[in-house]
């Protein structure tokens, strides 16, 4: 074993030692809203066909357990039920990011803080802590490790979140500081994350397996299992092997809290962010200069290079393509008026207009985009509108709705989890749920987060 690593030795310095009383409100205000917005989104995404897919799997090869499975009746071990619920959370692509590692950080960290907690019956204050441990040790870490790792081409959602959902079963699981730093470097020891998957089942099981292996870690170094605590600074560790040997110090863990800033981007259409501030920019130009899809003969959206990396798909005909289409946000935006999770149909997707206008839509990365516009505009958008008439419009948006520095209402959240839940819980459950998520630290026992799974808990073991 090499040298202790001061990154992951002060990870677990901090994280083991921090409680409730320690996290400042807004930090709690801020997890909260991640929570609701998680838990909404993986209940929607529970009845997708990768979240059965992955239900049908654990059922054969899974224990039961005491942590629950959103949109299912059973309850499962730990590491299962963060691999379903983790897997449903990010099945829709409508779970929130952060811009430390470009990363989808609730999705991995909340399924494994609520099945632990649910594993050891703990509080809604112990869920609110570990998630927001989690949510801050893969967060320091991402500020680190710089953009420069998601820009050499990993998927750092797989990379990084194992850190997160580790910190958080760790936390949960009540571990000491010396476990912790085990647990995770036996979690970043097998982390990996290939954007090759981007448009497949694969991407959405990659969340899931990451959740689970932070779980499992966990697990193992709370029996005494060693983890490599130099993996991060190791020649042939995270730092090298990933990212060029680029590390900072960590930011001030208990002082500077990520989830405050840069904060956390919570998605008002569920298509890839990297589309959001060219969507806003163009529904200015429709709502102000009265421009109709049949005046239009071209749009050309100027971004930056890392939002045409992500946008992969110029001719999408099924909803993950979509996703990841610039076209489709396009003229999606123009025809549909919003994007909701039913414009997401391949019935929709095909339409003849909204195929017919894709065409007309062209994506370029021009030489406006310096380094100093990258800061304040990370996935930004310059479009411009083309009329038949000759005549065109051009917007910028440098944040869209949704991000940390434009962020949805109360209300506006509030709106999206009820969308997403009603389906599967109905109206009563969705609204108790809420209720029980907005005042999550007077919940006595998380098993009794999810309304309708109160009375299928299984025996007390």
């Amino acid at each position: 074993m090499g040298a202790l690593s001061p990154t992951l030795v002060e990870l677990a310095h901090w994280s083991a030692s921090v409680r409730l009383a320690d996290i400042p409100l807004p930090v709690r205000h801020a997890a909260r809203r991640c929570l609701i917005d998680t838990l909404g989104v993986a209940l929607a995404g529970s009845g997708s066909d990768v979240a059965h897919q992955a239900r049908a799997v654990c059922r054969v090869t899974a224990a039961a357990g005491h942590s629950a499975v959103l949109g299912d009746a059973q309850s499962l071990s730990a590491p299962a039920a963060a691999f379903v619920n983790a897997t449903a959370g990010h099945a829709l692509d409508f779970d929130d990011n952060c811009y430390p590692g470009f990363v989808h950080g609730s999705v991995v960290i909340l399924p494994a803080a609520l099945a632990v907690t649910q594993m050891r019956d703990l509080s809604g204050a112990a869920l609110l802590t570990a998630f927001v441990v989690g949510a801050e040790c893969e967060y320091a870490l991402a500020r680190a490790l710089t953009r420069q790792i998601y820009d050499r081409g990993w998927w750092t959602t797989g990379v990084l979140g194992v850190v997160g959902s580790c910190a958080a079963a760790c936390h949960a699981l009540g571990l000491n500081a010396a476990q912790t730093a085990s647990a995770m470097g036996l979690a970043l020891t097998g982390t990996g994350g290939m954007k090759a998957g981007f448009g497949t089942d694969a991407k959405m099981l990659m969340a899931g397996r990451t959740s689970e292996a932070g779980v499992i870690a966990a697990l193992l170094a709370s029996h005494g299992s060693q983890g490599p605590l130099d993996i991060v600074e190791h020649s042939k560790g995270l730092s090298v092997m990933f990212n060029g040997g680029v590390l900072l110090p960590l930011p001030a863990l208990g002082h500077q809290w990520s989830l405050l800033a840069p904060g956390v981007d919570i998605k008002r259409i569920p298509i890839c962010l990297s589309s959001h501030a060219a969507v806003d920019a163009l529904r200015e130009i429709l709502h102000l200069a009265s421009v109709s899809a049949d005046d239009i003969a071209e749009i050309i959206c100027d971004v930056p290079p890392i939002v045409m990396q992500n946008l992969i798909h110029d001719a999408p005909t099924q909803r993950q393509q979509a996703q990841f289409s610039m076209p489709f946000a396009m003229a999606a935006t123009c025809l549909l008026d919003e994007i909701t999770l039913d414009s997401l149909s391949e019935a929709t997707i095909n339409r003849q207009d909204l195929q017919q206008l894709m065409r007309r839509v062209r994506m370029i990365s021009s030489k406006r985009w310096q380094p100093e516009q990258l800061v304040c505009a990370p996935e930004g958008a310059w479009v411009k509108v083309i009329c038949s008439d000759g005549s065109c419009t051009e917007r910028f948006c440098a944040m869209p709705l949704g991000s940390a520095f434009n962020p949805l209402s109360p209300a506006q959240l509030q709106r999206k989890f009820l969308r997403c839940a009603v389906p599967v819980l109905g109206s009563t459950d969705a609204h108790v749920l809420l209720e029980r998520l907005e005042h999550l630290e007077r919940l006595p026992r998380v098993r009794q987060l999810l309304p309708s799974l109160n009375s299928v808990e299984p025996d007390a073991s």
